[in-house]
């Protein structure tokens, strides 16, 4: 068996799990969160991180009209939620292609969801028209991003286990070492 494969051996064998590569889980939730615990065999855990953390991340994007998720590090607007955003993987990597057409003159592709403002000026009408909405929008998609973290992190390490108690022993047994007495 190879050290990438975890497998605990005091757990009856109904109930023993096959991570596999822990390393290639852990990638393949982060691009696409539940998608390690799928590849581990662990589709009810990975249905239900893909499930939450997307649609949280999707309703985000949804009510800022796309405009929540950007890069951008240009003076004046060094956009440091991105760096939860992305934590969130593919759904977020279309931001850095609108970074790169919108930097360097052209216009975003899909009307311009996740580009950045071509400036200051575009960035405070940006504020004003959606105002509440971009706050929301980017407060929901860092949230996703950071809850994949720890999906990425469950999807790396396995399920936690937790030793079974051993029994405990009656304080008169204790003091008294030998059943004779």
């Amino acid at each position: 068996m190879s050290k990438a494969a975890t497998i605990d051996s005091s757990l009856p064998p109904e109930e023993v799990i096959d991570l596999k590569d822990p390393v290639v889980a852990g990638i393949l939730a982060w691009l696409w969160p539940g998608l390690g615990h799928l590849y581990q065999g662990r589709t009810r855990k990975g249905m239900l991180f893909m499930i939450s953390i997307l649609s949280i991340f999707f309703y985000g994007l949804f009510i800022s009209d796309g405009r929540a998720v950007y890069a951008s590090w240009v003076e004046g607007d060094k956009r440091l939620p991105y760096l939860c955003q992305v934590c969130a993987g593919l759904p977020a990597l279309p931001a850095i292609v609108q970074t790169y057409l919108v930097r360097n003159g052209r216009e975003p592709l899909l009307g311009g969801i996740m580009a950045p403002p071509a400036n200051l000026t575009e960035l405070n009408d940006l504020w004003k028209s959606l105002h509440r909405r971009l706050e929301l929008g980017t407060v929901y998609t860092m949230i996703a991003g950071l809850l994949n973290v720890l999906a990425i992190y469950d999807a790396y390490g396995g399920p936690v286990r937790l030793e079974p108690e051993e029994p405990k022993r009656r304080e008169d047994e204790e003091s008294d070492p030998s059943p004779d007495g």
